[in-house]
């Protein structure tokens, strides 16, 4: 069974950081590329940060350019992104995205909430 699994959400005081995981079982993980999205209250789910197929490559939307990190480790099928100095303006629910050439997967998503 093909599964995406988020974790890592939580409640932050602006400032803070967390970290989002994302468990990938039932394909090959290590054959995919990863993104991160994110969908706030009453907006389009828009995309955050991408990583290429080997982690080699990466690129981010510019508003977390600088205070996000994604990356992922093929040997535990994990995909991540590292958040910091967090902002309200980064409440959403964040989704990841495994794709390639055959397809995509995506998680059930994990609620960041950053606010005071």
């Amino acid at each position: 069974q093909v599964q995406l699994v988020e974790s890592g959400g939580g409640l932050v005081q602006p400032g803070g950081s967390l970290r989002l995981a994302c468990a990938a079982s039932g394909f090959t993980f290590s054959n995919y590329a990863m993104s991160w999205y994110r969908q706030a209250p009453g907006k389009e789910r828009e995309l955050v940060a991408s990583i290429s197929v080997t982690g080699g490559s990466t690129t981010y939307r510019d508003s977390v350019k600088g205070r996000f990190t994604i990356s992922k480790d093929n040997a535990k099928n994990t995909g991540y992104l590292q958040m910091n100095s967090l902002k309200p303006e980064d409440t959403a629910v964040y989704y990841c995205k495994a794709l390639n050439g055959l397809g995509f997967h995506w998680g059930q998503g994990t609620q960041v909430t950053v606010s005071s």
